[in-house]
């Protein structure tokens, strides 16, 4: 996933802290197809966590808005999690680091609080420091999503 920031530092900082990833790489130097995308391109590091890997981006010229519900976007991604305590510890891992005063947030939108459908499935969200959705989810033993 490419996650386009202003602030590098800050936003790998929380991708480490929330996720707990590690930084893979850092480069500062782009091939022309690279600059021909992503025009003003000035850093780019990737950080990873288990099979997943985030390319965190900074970009000369970037806007400051906080993606909008009706903004053409990547409305969210969905992970899973293994179960209804891993789902709020999750949650709670998003308010401490929020509440520590360490990262710039692009807003100041709380996570959900945690719904349950007719299902059993259960999900809440959170909001990256670019203003970025994650949905967390657990779905019970025998659900079908």
């Amino acid at each position: 996933m490419g996650v386009q920031t202003a602030d590098l530092d800050n936003c790998r900082a929380w991708y480490e802290e929330f996720f707990g990833c590690e930084t893979n790489w850092t480069l500062d130097t782009f091939c022309d197809l690279t600059l021909s995308r992503l025009p003003g391109i000035t850093r780019l590091t990737e950080v990873k966590v288990a099979g997943l890997r985030f390319h965190l981006f900074e970009r000369t010229g970037h806007d400051d808005a906080v993606p909008g519900a009706n903004t053409r976007q990547f409305q969210h991604i969905c992970l899973a999690t293994g179960s209804p305590e891993e789902l709020r510890a999750w949650r709670e891992r998003w308010i401490r680091l929020y509440e520590s005063g360490r990262f710039t947030f692009a807003g100041d939108e709380q996570p959900t609080e945690i719904v349950v459908d007719e299902d059993g499935v259960e999900s809440c969200y959170v909001l990256d420091v670019n203003g970025l959705e994650f949905e967390f989810t657990y779905t019970p033993p025998g659900g079908d999503r």
